[in-house]
Parts: C-alpha cells; structure tokens; sequence
C-alpha cells in the first residue's frame, strides 16, 4: 500500500505529517511523490491565512477530478482546516473519507484500515526528519483567544508533553532516526507550540520542587542528550517569557541565544483589539531583559499591519517600535479576516487594501535596512554553521555556494566548503545582505 501526504503551514504541521509518515511507515506502507501513485492522500492544511485554506480546497479538487476518473484512493484531511464540528466540512467534500484534528491520527488510520492500534502506538512513533534538524511539538493548542486568530478553535486548548516523553524522542532523533538510513543524526531540535512558553503549566506539579515543570526544566533535561548540539524553541508569547526561560538560555551552552517574540503592534490601543494580553510597555522590559541577559542574542518578531480600526498614527507607532528595536528579522503580513474568530464576529475590516499593502511595503523596507546593517556587522567575521544541505541557483546564472546552513542565531549562510550535512562548520563571512551570509568554511 501506498500513500502520499501534502502539507502546509506552521512547523507544528510539518511535524505532524513526519509523524503520520513515521506511523504508516511502521505499519509497512510506502511513501510516493504523487498522489497519483497513492492508495491514500492526506492533506494536512492550514487556515491562519486565506491563502493556505484555498490551496487546500484546491487540492481537493484536483483529488476529486482524479478520482472521478476511475482511480481508487482514499481521501483524508487534517490540520487547522478542521474544526471542533465537521458537518459543514462533509456537506462541502462528501467525497473525503476522513477528517481528523490536528495530532488526531486515528480518523486516519482508521481509513486506512487499522481501527485499533493500542494506547502505545503514538507515543513510541516518532517522525524521521530529513536533515540533521528536527521540529518536536512540545505542547499542544492555545488558551490566549488573540481576536484576529482561528489557531485555539482549530487546535484546542494547551496540552502539555511529559519531559520524560519529549526526552524519549529527542533521544531517539540523535540516536537512531537519521543512522538507520546511514546519515548523520539529528544535531538540533526545535520544540514548538504556539506559545510555548506556556509549557507544563497544566502538568502536575514535580515532587521536588513542589510546581508544574517549566520551559526552563526542559531545556535542562535535554541538554545532557548525546548527538545533539543545540536547542531551539519557538513561538515565543511575551506573557509567559520568564526570567527563569531566560537565564536558562544564557546558562546553557546548546541553547541557541535566538528568540522569536510577536508583537503583532507597536500600539497599544490596537494590542486591545487583538486582545494580546501585554502593554507595549510589558514588551519592552521583556526585550530588554533578553538582550542584558543574553550576550549576542537574536530577536526576531512578527507584525500585523492593517488589523481593524488601525490608524495611521498607530500604524506609526508599530514602524517606530520596530526602527527602535532593530529586530534581526520581522515577518509581516497584512490582516486578514478569518471565519469563526472574535475579529470577524464583532469588528469591522476597515482599512482598505491598498493602505493595508503600503504599510506592509514600509515595514517591510525599513526591516530591509535594518537586517543589512545588523549583518554586517559579521563581514570578517568567522561562525559557527551546522551544515543543512546544498545552496540553490540564482536567477538564470549565478549560483550560491554549494553548501547552506544556519548559525546558532538562526542567520542563514551559503559557504564554500567540503564539510558533510550535519556536521559544524566555521565559516569565514565575506558578504553579506539583509537575507543571507555568504562565506568559505575555514574547519
């Protein structure tokens, strides 16, 4: 038997289709390129952006077409697409044969035939990443209700990981994930969540210390792992960002001095309409605790220009907070409304497209300058990179360096070298530009 997964979206959903892979796999299926070549096609979707929802419908409709043309194959849809009912779901699709929630595995199998697994069967299947890098969910959901996002009505509420259970499957990923198919190991891991700061506050409290395990107590008790050389986590939430969090990545040495923290706007009338839960004020002191905590830290943030009712003196204010901050990267985007969240209920999408795409175009310019200058300052200098793979052609000639990696900052850099994926490079920077380092590897 064969099947085929499509996948978009957020990291979550990249791990979560790797995992869904790892179980098929396990049960002796093969994965093919094509859903033509398929028994099953699953499409794992995502629906924080209009955009990726209507690639999904489209898709579907390709699998219809092909279905109606004699091919036998059975459909499954997961991810943010699928809510708490699905009824509207099979009216629009009756052809699908499966809806399943995020991390709701069974509706699937099920289609593929296999109606009981046992209890164990999840917990001990764990995903085979692609590269020396591997994204592990470490909570689930979201409690924070953020007016413009479908994310908690999708996902559901915070669930937390065990640290004995994520420790199992990092331990897995250095050990065995990648060196059964003759590669390296997994040196970096990502542990994700929506906030993931929110981490364990709905676990039982530790005997010894008498609270709830944190971010903080996972990152220690992941960072004796052998194999793995770093540690990363993201989407950081500004209310949960502890100083206990912090000092946790300035002491440990594999935690990577890198944090993405949203800030959505730079004014606080229009953080209320998002209903973000912080003051420009509280984000302020947070970002300014990392940077005296944390020498040679990277921030980077995201940004929505255009959300409802927005001004342009609060529109100034976010491009002000974000000339100040100089983050190393800002990813923005322009508001968008999206069925079944308080901001499409109860709030009226104002601000005209046009004004919504200028706004985006400035951010994104003055980011521009800013990153450029923030990279330069590495010109000379020399890195440490951990080797992904190879570089890619540019335009119709000129091509990057052979190999690509990242450094503990998360800078991208295309180096010249000869140095194996998966293992750490130094690399000597000789270019650089707002997106990229350029260099030779020097070890």
């Amino acid at each position: 038997m064969r099947y085929h997964i499509w996948t978009v979206g957020c990291q979550m959903n990249k791990a979560d289709s790797q995992k869904l892979a790892a179980g098929l796999d396990r049960l002796g299926w093969s994965q093919v390129a094509r859903p033509e070549e398929a028994d099953l096609v699953v499409l794992n979707t995502c629906s924080v952006r209009d955009h990726a929802e209507q690639r999904a419908v489209s898709k579907l409709g390709t699998l219809k077409k092909l279905r109606g043309r004699g091919k036998e194959l059975k459909i499954a849809v997961m991810g943010c697409l699928v809510g708490l009912k699905t009824d509207e779901l099979r009216r629009r699709f009756p052809y699908v044969d499966a809806f399943a929630r995020p991390q709701q595995f069974e509706p699937i199998m099920e289609v593929a035939g296999y109606e009981d697994l046992g209890g164990e069967f999840w917990p001990t299947t764990f995903a085979v990443p692609e590269g020396p890098t591997a994204y592990v969910p470490i909570i689930h959901g979201c409690d924070k209700f953020c007016t413009y996002c479908i994310v908690p009505y999708r996902r559901g509420r915070e669930r937390s990981r065990t640290i004995d259970d994520i420790r199992m499957e990092v331990a897995h990923l250095a050990a065995r994930a990648c060196a059964e198919q003759g590669r390296r190991g997994v040196r970096e891991v990502t542990l994700l969540g929506q906030t993931v700061e929110a981490y364990g506050h709905d676990l039982p409290p530790d005997p010894a210390t008498g609270r709830p395990p944190d971010l903080a107590d996972l990152l220690r008790a992941l960072h004796d792992i052998e194999g793995i050389e770093r540690l990363r986590f993201l989407t950081s939430y500004p209310k949960d960002m502890t100083e206990r969090i912090i000092d946790a990545v300035a002491e440990l040495p594999k935690v990577c001095k890198y944090f993405n923290i949203p800030v959505q706007s730079g004014d606080n009338a229009v953080l209320t309409r998002m209903r973000r839960g912080y003051t420009i004020e509280e984000y302020l002191e947070k970002v300014d605790l990392i940077r005296r905590r944390v020498p040679d830290v990277a921030i980077t943030t995201d940004v929505i220009v255009g959300f409802c009712g927005e001004t342009e003196e609060e529109f100034r204010r976010t491009y002000e907070l974000v000339e100040r901050l100089e983050f190393d990267k800002v990813h923005v985007a322009a508001y968008s409304p999206r069925p079944g969240t308080i901001a499409y209920r109860k709030l009226a999408d104002d601000v005209p497209h046009e004004v919504k795409m200028a706004r985006l175009h400035a951010i994104e310019q003055l980011e521009a300058q800013i990153s450029a200058r923030i990279n330069s300052r590495l010109l000379g200098r020399e890195v440490e990179v951990l080797v992904e793979g190879q570089g890619k052609k540019v335009g119709a000639v000129r091509e990057l360096p052979p190999q690509t990696g990242r450094t503990r900052q998360n800078k991208l850099v295309h180096f010249v070298g000869d140095a194996a994926v998966g293992q750490l490079a130094t690399v000597r920077i000789e270019r650089t530009s707002p997106w990229s380092l350029v260099g030779t590897a020097t070890t």
